[in-house]
């Protein structure tokens, strides 16, 4: 049964999240005309607050997030706003929750950002408060779980009382521009797809890097590490969405039955085909940066930064490797996938002195939004002493090609589809468990061998042995 809800509930409505991401892109929607002129949003945590409380609480976080040139929107935009107090590890609270929601009548749509601890008795109180029948749907926001095991009681207990076609899993990624744009570079254009496999790509590479230390997530991250925090949802799913066959249709069955059939083949790794790394104290921009064991107060084995030969065990991929690596305190913030073609399989410049370089297809999602490829062109000149050739790129700079189109943050069209009901970018049970599965096993394997963190130094781009795990191959990283 679909519905487009009336009535958003907003879980962690105070926290930092909500004033850097979910606020401002309610707001954006708002002040475009996006959401139902009636949909009202309650937010409740445990801060006590009245409505006008949040709504000053709402309004400061605006004042600092939110695009000068949507700010006009803001008071209108309060008037939506309610709030109710609540102890979300306790069920008692939530029938004054319920009244404060009131009567459900064309849909309620639930945005859940809680610990996993919280989960539970969360649920729990939803359901018995009825704040979960046919008319309510659910968005779960990560973490969902540290292993398979926990992750699967968080989805059972969902499961319990929402069914998977009203329960939304989040990965924010899939709500950026370029990701999106990376199915239609692949399925709506015949120049890519007859190239896309084995024959033709060499490799592919995928990585997350940031700049930033711990951020006041000490207790989460060192629990969690690089893996868990990044490889197992945003880099998997960019990895599904390169490697996924072509969906018979677009829409949310069709495009998360290819991705799942990817994570599934997935190839356990060997010993050899991972390395982790620490940050220890360095430089970022200039600017002296303390090692992690200085900013945890303590040491500890968490790895910051993991690298990974991964291997796609189907038709389509077999032989390729797939790269990743993504770490903390690393000299750029950047989010790129490298599709590296195959040399031409001779080269007639060859007698001339000309070298040529495989075609490389780049496509960055942050901080910068663009698609680039490599292409050889000859050097002008009277060619007296032999053709020269060189790598030419073409780049299509998305927000120049785009200029009249609205830049939408992921979290807006997120929360749009979540109250419309359309879960084609949101992460099926299936694919959640695949992702940890694969995940488990690596980590499984680091214990068996007594793999630690190798140090590298914050400002560069990880331990030396990444450097190696990539030449091994003959393949260099794009920095």
């Amino acid at each position: 049964m679909n519905f487009i809800a009336d009535k958003l509930l907003l879980f962690g409505a105070t926290g930092d999240l909500a004033q850097r991401m979910l606020l401002p892109s309610l707001c954006a929607l708002h002040a475009d005309g996006l959401v139902h002129q009636d949909l009202v949003i309650i937010g409740t945590a445990r801060s006590e607050l009245d409505d006008a409380g949040y709504r000053a609480f709402a309004a400061e976080a605006l004042a600092r997030f939110l695009p000068e040139d949507r700010k006009a929107a803001v008071p209108a935009f309060l008037d939506r706003l309610r709030y109710q107090t609540l102890d979300a590890s306790s069920s008692d609270g939530f029938g004054v929750l319920a009244e404060k929601v009131g009567p459900i009548t064309d849909g309620l749509a639930i945005f859940l950002s809680t610990a996993p601890s919280l989960f539970e008795t969360t649920i729990a109180g939803l359901h018995q408060a009825g704040l979960a029948g046919d008319k309510c749907r659910i968005g779960l926001e990560k973490p969902l779980g540290s292993d398979l095991a926990t992750s699967r009681l968080i989805n059972d207990a969902v499961a319990s009382v929402f069914p998977e076609s009203r329960t939304f899993r989040i990965d924010h990624y899939l709500g950026k521009e370029t990701v999106q744009n990376l199915l239609a570079l692949r399925f709506a254009n015949v120049l890519f797809e007859p190239l896309w496999n084995s024959t033709h790509i060499n490799h592919v590479q995928i990585t997350v890097a940031e700049t930033v230390g711990l951020e006041g997530r000490v207790g989460f991250y060192d629990q969690a590490g690089a893996l868990r925090d990044m490889v197992q949802n945003h880099m998997l799913q960019l990895l599904a969405l390169v490697a996924m066959e072509p969906p018979a249709k677009f829409n949310a069955t069709a495009v998360r039955d290819e991705k799942v059939k990817v994570l599934r083949s997935l190839r356990p790794l060997g010993s050899g085909d991972s390395v982790t790394g620490q940050y220890r104290a360095g430089a970022i921009d200039g600017v002296a940066v303390p090692g992690y064991d200085q900013e945890l107060g303590h040491p500890s084995d968490t790895e910051t930064f993991v690298a990974i030969k991964a291997h796609i065990d189907n038709w389509r991929w077999k032989g390729v490797p797939f790269f990743l690596r993504t770490g903390k305190r690393l000299p750029e913030r950047t989010t790129e996938i490298i599709i590296q073609f195959n040399p031409v399989p001779h080269s007639i410049f060859a007698a001339e002195g000309a070298k040529t370089s495989p075609n490389r297809l780049i496509i960055g999602i942050q901080p910068d939004e663009n698609i680039g490829l490599t292409v050889m062109a000859k050097v002008p000149g009277l060619d007296r002493g032999g053709i020269r050739l060189r790598e030419v790129p073409l780049d299509i700079n998305m927000p120049n090609a785009f200029a009249a189109a609205v830049k939408r943050i992921a979290y807006e069209r997120l929360l749009l589809d979540l109250i419309e009901g359309d879960q084609t970018l949101f992460v099926r049970r299936d694919e959640v468990e695949a992702q940890w599965d694969w995940v488990d096993a690596i980590r499984a394997g680091w214990a068996e061998h007594g793999l630690t963190p190798k140090p590298y130094t914050a400002g560069s781009w990880g331990p030396s042995a990444a450097v190696a795990l990539a030449e091994r191959h003959g393949v260099s990283w794009h920095d």
